[in-house]
């Protein structure tokens, strides 16, 4: 029997997955965030090969059975990361063969089974890619909270906490977000919240990211000021997913969302689905950490 490892390390959460070649699920495992630039390369490799060494334990194998191994980590494309991604997996897979790749492509192939199509992207962070027939990827956005990921939970969060800093100043209307988000980090008043964001050394970013939960609630509430970073954030989306399809310069491709912003019903992914012209939202086939164990198969194929 071939066994394979599927890893996906996301801004929030890293999963393991051991599989056959039959994509039947042996064992798998769960941890914390691993983006190398959030929490350190050195915590991020541990909480990778906790993860993985969990899921081979939960499938009673051991790490001669695994023939290959795919990852992807937020953070860490395997175009300028792929030497520290090998160096992670052998620590814990000494045998297996590795096929570095990053967050999206994984993601991109779980949902279609194979590395042709369009995947728009919204969790921690947010990204459009997509491949063609004739093999040409394009990544459009995943620049980082820093740069970009627009319409993600992390732009999302701290679009609503800019517009509690402007309604406490008198800049824009008063808006229920201020009491909404403040109750959700615990903080008595506004006065409290650069404190709180500018803590130095703390990371922020997975609690600001899980305020995006809040904006939506707020938007669907009728709220004026969340709406409007939720219009906002869909019509990133759409741009970035026409973006891919202009780069790829091709006839239309199979659309298909990943990322917990864009997988439920809520205002985003049905304000999206309206921008891109879709009647429903474009589930995937699977999740991204197959999506790497299908790569790790594919790897396997074309070295034997």
């Amino acid at each position: 029997m071939t066994c394979v490892v599927g890893i996906d390390g996301g801004g929030s959460t890293v999963r393991a997955v051991v599989m056959d070649e039959n994509l039947s699920i042996l064992g798998q495992s769960s941890g914390g965030a691993v983006n190398p630039n959030l929490v350190g390369r050195a915590a991020a490799a541990e909480a990778i090969q906790t993860v993985v060494r969990s899921a081979l334990a939960a499938a009673a194998l051991t790490s001669e059975q695994v023939g290959a191994v795919g990852i992807g980590v937020a953070g860490a494309d395997a175009a300028h990361s792929g030497d520290w991604l090998r160096e992670t997996v052998v620590e814990a897979l000494p045998r297996a063969a590795v096929a570095a790749s990053s967050d999206h492509e994984i993601a991109l192939i779980g949902a279609f089974g194979e590395r042709r199509g369009i995947l728009v992207l919204a969790g921690t962070g947010s990204l459009a890619c997509g491949a063609n027939a004739a093999g040409d990827y394009v990544r459009v956005g995943g620049w980082g909270y820093l740069l970009g990921d627009e319409g993600s939970g992390f732009w999302l969060g701290l679009e609503g906490l800019r517009a509690v800093a402007r309604a406490a100043d008198g800049r824009s209307r008063k808006t229920g977000l201020t009491a909404a988000l403040l109750e959700q980090l615990g903080l008595a008043d506004t006065g409290a919240l650069a404190a709180w964001l500018y803590q130095t050394g703390v990371s922020r970013n997975t609690e600001v990211a899980a305020l995006a939960g809040v904006v939506l609630e707020q938007a669907a509430l009728g709220e004026t000021a969340a709406q409007s970073i939720v219009e906002q954030a869909a019509r990133e989306l759409a741009l970035a997913a026409r973006a891919v399809q202009h780069r790829l310069n091709m006839g239309p491709l199979p659309l298909a969302f990943a990322g917990g912003l864009l997988t439920a019903p809520n205002l985003l992914s049905s304000r999206l689905c309206e921008l891109l012209g879709l009647t429903g939202i474009p589930v995937p086939r699977h999740p991204p950490v197959v999506g790497a164990a299908i790569l790790a198969l594919h790897h396997l194929k074309h070295r034997g």
